[in-house]
Order: structure tokens, then C-alpha cells, then sequence
């Protein structure tokens, strides 16, 4: 995947939060305030301030004037992810964010998948201050030119002796990738049946990392994962309007938020980690850090929303589900591997030097700063 972008920079979080109705509140807040007041909340950087203008980011609508002087209306927030298994929403108005990346938001649709390559991740939405680049899978809305070297997907078809997709790809990635010396490795497969092996697990772990946003081949929408009836966690106590926690009892399977209860959530679930840290702990704390900050960080929701539970309970499912295929990623191989050598002698290796840089993409009418608009 030779074009990778760094992932967008917010440099104040106050743009960006976990639910939409606080953003809308933080900008009413911000809009209203004059003076040094509205310097203080705003929280300038080097890369922007409030006299400074942007343009606006393709596809999205938001002013392009000094944000002091003409702040606009405030733009619909959009999903982004900003940690592991963490989406929040975002504010797309590029003058409060200090780097947005517009050659991301120009590839971004309903075809468009992102791998972060640190982990990896996979995900729908684009990602905002995660560490490690971000690798677009498509070159270009709709998914017509993926972001692979090219003659890859033609070199394999023709060793595995059936067509291969850039999805295909992606797939054998999440399964057979591996963290090594030289950054993220990914080996592939010589043999056609240990090719089909790979691809068929890495789209179970596709459709569960997607959370049912998405078909793992592309297409409309896919159905969120579940677990079997008897083991799918549900509300057993409402949760409070501010819940305290999270807390575990493993001999019942329960977590604990303040008073509301979620069983059965399996041992599994509880114990995940992402960078020595629970996720399930991390998301609440993500969720619930609004009532320790000061300035715009500080306003949020007052009764905790009906939706967070919604997304705590599918988050439960998530985790649950990759755990139980942890193991048996763990012990895939790829066996026998076609070899640099060979994908050089094909000419896949090395990749043009246009390919690692983005396309050329116009699709969107994009309005510069002060409403200037580009004649081509």
C-alpha cells in the first residue's frame, strides 16, 4: 500500500467529542464569547488562531473567513476515530483543526477503508490523532483505483489461479501481518490453499473490526456481529444519569457502571488491551473526562445518553468476538512465501514513485479561504 498519510492532528480537543450535541453547545459557546474570552476557549496554535482563515474541507460545508470574524453556521460533526475501538465526532471545519489532511477527506466515501499501521486497524472513518500512518485502501472515491503497487493484484491472481481484490488483500493483511524489525511485515502466500486460508480469516476479523458498518467486500451494509444468544451482554440495570466505574464481579460476568448492571460481558471482554490499557476502561474514561476539564473540554452531556449505552453494549460483542479469534490468528502461518525477488521479476516491486503520493482527485467543489474558489 505505498501512499500513507499522516493521521489528522487536531491540536485542541475541544473539536472533537463523543457526542454531537456537545460539539453544537461548544461552538454556540465559542461563537457567543468576544475578546480574550474567546481567545482563551478557542486555544490558538501556531497553526491556527482565530483571525486566521481555511478553506473548507472537501465534501463539507463550513466557513472559510477568519473564524472571529465570521464563524458560520456549525458544521454537522462527522465520525472519526480517535483510539482503539474509540469514536468520537468531529467538528469539519478545518480553521480549529491544526492539520485535517484534505487529500484524506477527498477519498473518503462509502468504499473507503483506512488501515492505521501501527496496530493495524481498519476502519470507516478517518482517524484523528492516533499514532502511525494512515493507508487508504482506494486511491480515488468509489473504490475504483486501490492503493496497492501496481500488477499486485494481477500477480496474484495468476499465482492462486482466481481473481483477487484490493479487499482480498486487506483481508490476508489483518490475518497474516505481523510487527518485525522493519515496521509492520506482511508475507505472502506462495500456495493457493493457505492464500484462501488467510483471506477467509482475515475477513472474519474484518467484519467484526467494522462492527457491521460495512459488507467486508465493499458493498452496502453489513449486519453487526452477535454473539450467541445465551452470551449477549444486555442491560440488567438501568445505568445511572452520571454512572461511576467501570468495575468488573468476574464470578457473575457483570460490569458495574454506579448502579446500572451489563451481563453477561464475558472475562475475555473485560481483559482486552490495547497499549497496557482496557479498552472498556479507556472508552468510559474517553467518555466521562468532560467533568474534570475546564473551557469548551468541559461541557457535555448532562444525563448519561441512551446512545453510549448502545455503542458500550456493540463495543462488549467487538471485543468479545476478535478475542475468541485471537488464537487462532496467532497460530496462522503463511507457509511457503513468494519472495521479493520474484514480485521484482514481475515488476510489482519496486512500486512507481507516483503511487506514493495521492491522486489527483476533484470531485468535490472546494472553496478556499474567504470563499475563493479555484479556476481550472
Amino acid at each position: 500500500m505505498p501512499w500513507s498519510v499522516a493521521p489528522l492532528r487536531l491540536g485542541r480537543s475541544w473539536p472533537a467529542a463523543a457526542d454531537p450535541a456537545t460539539l453544537r453547545a461548544r461552538w454556540a459557546a465559542l461563537t457567543a464569547a468576544g475578546g480574550a474570552e474567546h481567545e482563551r476557549l478557542f486555544r490558538p496554535s501556531r497553526a491556527r488562531t482565530p483571525a486566521a482563515g481555511a478553506a473548507a474541507l472537501p465534501g463539507q460545508r463550513a466557513g472559510t473567513g477568519p473564524f472571529a470574524q465570521a464563524p458560520g453556521a456549525c458544521p454537522e460533526p462527522v465520525r472519526v476515530l480517535t483510539g482503539p475501538f474509540h469514536e468520537e465526532w468531529l467538528l469539519p471545519d478545518q480553521r480549529v483543526i491544526d492539520a485535517a489532511r484534505p487529500e484524506l477527506w477527498r477519498v473518503l466515501d462509502g468504499h473507503q477503508l483506512f488501515v492505521l499501521e501501527a496496530e493495524p486497524l481498519v476502519t470507516v472513518h478517518l482517524p484523528a490523532g492516533r499514532p502511525g500512518r494512515v493507508r487508504p485502501l482506494h486511491r480515488r472515491p468509489g473504490g475504483t483505483e486501490p492503493n496497492l503497487a501496481p500488477g499486485l493484484l494481477a500477480f496474484l491472481g495468476g499465482r492462486h489461479g482466481t481473481g483477487v481484490t484490493a479487499e482480498e488483500v486487506l483481508a490476508w493483511v489483518l490475518a497474516a501481518g505481523r510487527p518485525g524489525p522493519r515496521g509492520y511485515e506482511v508475507p505472502l502466500a506462495a500456495d493457493p490453499g493457505r492464500w484462501r486460508a488467510g483471506v477467509e480469516l482475515g475477513r472474519r476479523i474484518l467484519t467484526v473490526r467494522l462492527r457491521g458498518a460495512r459488507a467486508w467486500a465493499g458493498a452496502s451494509g453489513g449486519e453487526p456481529p452477535r454473539l450467541p444468544g445465551g452470551r449477549r451482554p444486555y442491560v440488567r440495570a438501568a445505568l445511572p444519569a452520571r454512572p461511576e466505574g467501570p468495575a468488573y464481579d468476574a464470578e457473575t460476568e457483570t460490569l458495574h457502571l454506579g448502579g446500572g448492571r451489563i451481563a453477561p460481558v464475558p472475562a475475555e471482554a473485560w481483559a482486552y488491551e490495547e497499549r497496557g490499557v482496557r479498552v472498556l476502561e479507556g472508552w468510559f474514561a474517553a467518555r466521562t473526562a468532560y467533568r474534570t476539564a475546564d473551557g469548551l473540554e468541559a461541557f457535555g452531556p448532562a444525563e448519561w445518553p441512551q446512545a453510549w449505552t448502545s455503542e458500550l453494549l456493540g463495543l462488549i460483542t467487538t471485543l468479545s468476538l476478535l478475542a475468541g479469534l485471537a488464537p487462532e490468528r496467532a497460530a496462522f502461518t503463511p507457509g511457503a512465501e513468494i519472495t521479493a525477488a520474484e514480485l521484482a521479476a514481475a515488476g510489482v516491486l519496486p512500486p512507481p514513485r507516483r503511487t506514493r503520493r495521492p491522486a489527483s482527485v476533484l470531485d468535490h467543489r472546494e472553496e478556499g479561504p474567504g470563499g475563493q474558489i479555484a479556476l481550472l
